[in-house]
């Protein structure tokens, strides 16, 4: 099943296209990560494929043409994760999780029949992104990376099968780092997907089982770990030297330092 169809994507900021007529297609199981230099387009085709930005082209989620949904009807397809981790109101964390359920107008702060079923969609995400002991702090009180986890356990309480997130481990320690990427490929295991701009070449290696590579507005490869990411395509597209190996069955990679050219 496809959870998001791009077919001729391109978004332009005044004279300067971004994204240059993309087709990509995400589908039920896929955890992929978007790479690329800053500046390739990465952050605006995820725009645009949330009708975010102004864009040409088709952009269908499950099928559906995005431009004709309501709000609510984007939002139960996809949930979003933006670049920018802020959190702008001084309520509770719980308050900012909840948020994510408000595209199922379940009546959630009023008399609700299904208010325990509610709940319990609320804790499980708490429960996975290892907040519920920040339950009842203040988000704008808490650190950088906890935002971040708010944010994310969010996302998942909205129950979209599609995830968007623009760099998700931005700000977290390894273990959280970690800890986000099982949980996306939890995600798309249970039939879900996740489409994640990554800036860790080593996270998207172990964690991803696709990988697309834009380079300015334009995809220039598209498939496993280990189909993309060689040394000679990091090299020409980055400019990197790179360490490469193989453990437990899963790729490392590990930038070293910049191609010299004599």
């Amino acid at each position: 099943m496809t959870l998001l169809s791009l077919s001729r994507l391109a978004v332009a900021y005044g004279n300067t296209r971004v994204v240059k007529d993309v087709t990509l297609s995400v589908g039920a199981g896929d955890f992929v990560g978007l790479i690329g230099p800053n500046g390739a387009g990465k952050s605006s085709l995820m725009r645009a494929a949330l009708g975010l930005v102004e864009a040409t082209g088709e952009i269908l989620l499950d099928g559906d043409d995005s431009r004709l949904m309501g709000a609510d009807a984007r939002a139960r397809k996809v949930a979003y994760l933006p670049q920018e981790h802020e959190i702008a109101w001084p309520v509770s964390v719980r308050r900012v999780v909840e948020l994510g359920r408000m595209p199922h107008r379940s009546g959630l702060w009023g008399a609700n029949p299904r208010w325990a079923e509610e709940r319990a969609i609320v804790d499980k995400a708490m429960d996975v992104m290892g907040i519920r002991e920040l339950d009842g702090r203040r988000a704008t009180e808490l650190s950088g990376g906890e935002k971040v986890r708010v944010l994310i356990a969010r996302a998942l309480a909205q129950h979209a099968p599609l995830l968007l997130a623009d760099e998700p481990t931005s700000g977290l320690d390894p273990a959280h780092q970690i800890a986000c990427m099982e949980t996306f490929k939890s995600h798309a295991r249970s039939g879900g997907a996740v489409l994640a701009c990554l800036h860790d070449l080593g996270l998207a290696a172990r964690w991803c089982n696709r990988i697309v590579l834009m380079r300015e507005g334009e995809i220039v490869a598209d498939g496993a770990p280990g189909d993309v990411l060689t040394p000679q395509v990091l090299a020409d597209v980055y400019g990197i030297r790179v360490f490469m190996a193989e453990t437990e069955g899963r790729l490392v990679v590990q930038p070293l330092d910049l191609v010299r050219h004599s």
